[in-house]
């Protein structure tokens, strides 16, 4: 944040003390990661998108520098979302959401239409929300016993995370690692992690009925190499939005905010300018 000019600044929503960072001037844009992730996974392409929007990104409650409560519900995020919009009087905003910020974004759409203008998902999670469906290394980390949580999360496990991410193995640097790695191992992290995800369970059918009801101009952003979340979801995000847009990045995993920055940042801006 501070290579990029950024303070964090922190607002009080729903009883959480969430973390965020603000930048640009214009109509107004919020961005959400995905799980085990936070601002960080933004750096190369918000200072990008703040040239012509007033870009505000945040760490949803568990992950970054958010509160990690040990009791965290995941249906707490879109009123999150929306109360920290409001305290910043961001009356009407686009949305970007990543992963799980991506079906926290369409959540946030259905439940409350008039706050958006636009909404863009990245390799956005929502159709794969119950535990059958998640990835293998999330299944074993729900998995894994409560007393655990006591110790740090061993590195070796996070680097084999990323590797699953990134299409290029070049990326996993040990800067991105870091970066990574320092906000799950803050006390109760872990925890608070495990809790979310345990109360995430959405059925398909039960997400593709509140994606229906999403009414602003949509764009599906995906990494063609995605093992998190594969490209074959795109399908079902087309199929249940009703004003939607498609794109595919080649040679791109689940990150491309991270892997394909300036293939990322030119979709978005030229998604974002359309009148």
């Amino acid at each position: 944040m501070a290579e990029a000019g950024l303070e964090p600044r922190f607002e009080t929503i729903e009883g959480l003390r969430i973390r965020y960072v603000r930048k640009g001037a214009g109509q107004p844009l919020v961005l959400l990661h995905g799980i085990a992730s936070s601002i960080f996974t933004w750096r190369d392409v918000l200072p990008g998108l703040a040239a012509d929007r007033d870009v505000v990104a945040l760490d949803l409650p568990g992950f970054g520098g958010s509160d990690q409560p040990r009791d965290l519900d995941a249906a707490v995020y879109p009123r999150v979302v929306a109360g920290l919009a409001q305290k910043l009087r961001l009356k009407r905003f686009a949305l970007v959401g990543h992963s799980l910020g991506g079906a926290v974004a369409v959540l946030l759409s259905a439940e409350h239409p008039a706050l958006l203008e636009r909404l863009a998902l990245i390799d956005p999670a929502g159709f794969n929300l119950l535990p059958r469906d998640w990835p293998a290394l999330l299944r074993a980390a729900a998995a894994t016993p409560a007393w655990l949580d006591r110790f740090p999360l061993p590195a070796p496990v996070l680097r084999m995370g990323l590797k699953q991410v990134f299409h290029d193995p070049k990326l996993l640097t040990a800067e991105r690692l870091a970066e990574y790695l320092a906000p799950l191992r803050r006390p109760g992290a872990l925890a608070s992690a495990r809790s979310m995800m345990a109360s995430a369970a959405v059925t398909p059918a039960e997400f593709e009925a509140l994606a229906r009801r999403v009414s602003a101009p949509t764009l599906v952003l995906w990494g063609r190499n995605d093992r998190w979340i594969p490209l074959r979801y795109s399908e079902r995000f087309a199929a249940a939005l009703p004003r939607t847009r498609a794109v595919v990045l080649e040679r791109c995993g689940h990150l491309p905010q991270e892997e394909k920055p300036v293939e990322t940042l030119a979709v978005l801006r030229e998604f974002l300018g359309e009148a």
